[in-house]
């Protein structure tokens, strides 16, 4: 009888665990409250602003190559990174820039990086 008994608890329990876990609905939020839309991006307010000029300085050494400025968006409002020089984290790595792109009326922000 006791284990009938204990064998009903773990059905409840396990059933009431499924019914409250069937109505929950978890939307990821990126930094700033932004809603995630895939990893790596982000919905957006609007699009960013124009790019700014920047002033490429000389080359440090061998190896490094230049990444232009960028408008990300941190803090749920876009923030400009000026350009830099930066070396390849491994070989054959290249950079892909931020992109944005609208879908269904949205803007969506892309975050770039070494790829």
């Amino acid at each position: 009888m006791k284990k009938n008994y204990n064998m009903l608890k773990l059905v409840l329990a396990t059933s009431g665990a499924l019914l409250l876990a069937a109505g929950c609905y978890v939307q990821d939020r990126g930094p700033g409250g932004d809603v995630a839309v895939a990893p790596g991006e982000v919905y957006v307010d609007s699009a960013p602003p124009a790019l700014l000029v920047d002033t490429q300085p000389p080359i440090p050494g061998d190896g490094y190559i230049w990444i232009g400025g960028n408008w990300f968006w941190e803090g749920g409002r876009w923030q400009w990174h000026g350009g830099r020089w930066d070396r390849p984290p491994h070989p054959g790595a290249h950079w892909v820039a931020n992109r944005y792109e609208s879908r269904g009326g949205r803007h969506v922000y892309v975050r770039g990086g070494w790829r």
